[in-house]
């Protein structure tokens, strides 16, 4: 049976969750441009949907026809991207994650300070920070792409291209050449890639 690949994107409701929504998205198309089997969905059992609450998206990769696609969590997340920082403090982002996991937040501040707030931190083994807010300035709040609407405003055009820059710098689970077929923004995704800071935890 093929590795599926567990992927779990933090962000926060309504201001941030097309943001969310589209890390996993454009994640999800990256992948299959390579030949992967992917699938990008919310999570529907605690999706509050209600402003800056937090909430859940998912992606899930693999190389063979992936056969749990109707269970709506991911129980073990090898990856973590936390869309806004704050995020971090209280709330246990890791859960599920097995030893040797990668955590992404998009932040500016230095990787040591938000070690201090993250519960179970010693399942890490690659920490980053990418401060997507500063390279675009960009937060897009667009309701007309929610619940199986047309996005209007173009797929990673705010923080979530250089989010995405990053994963495919820190894992290598999607390639950078396919994401710039895909987001709306391409510098913004080239500067998340080159300007992500990564640090080997022991």
């Amino acid at each position: 049976m093929a590795k599926v690949h567990e992927i779990t994107v933090w962000a926060r409701g309504v201001i941030m969750d097309k943001e969310g929504r589209d890390v996993i998205n454009i994640f999800a198309k990256a992948a299959q441009m390579d030949g992967k089997h992917a699938q990008a969905f919310d999570n529907y059992e605690d999706l509050p949907d209600r402003v800056l609450v937090t909430v859940r998206k998912y992606v899930r990769l693999s190389d063979a026809e992936i056969e749990h696609k109707y269970v709506y969590t991911n129980d073990k997340p090898e990856l973590v991207v936390v869309i806004e920082e704050s995020i971090i403090k209280g709330i246990d982002i890791l859960r599920g994650m097995e030893k040797g996991g990668t955590l992404i937040v998009n932040s500016k501040r230095p990787i040591d300070d938000l070690l201090k707030f993250i519960p179970n931190s010693n399942l890490l083994a690659t920490i980053a920070t990418v401060d997507a807010d500063g390279i675009t300035g960009v937060r897009t709040v667009d309701f007309s792409g929610s619940e199986g609407g047309v996005d209007v405003s173009g797929i990673g055009k705010g923080i979530a291209a250089p989010v995405c820059g990053a994963i495919a710098k820190v894992t290598g689970m999607i390639k950078k050449e396919h994401l710039a077929k895909v987001v709306s923004d391409v510098s913004g995704m080239e500067r998340g890639y080159n300007e992500v800071v990564i640090k080997k935890l022991a």
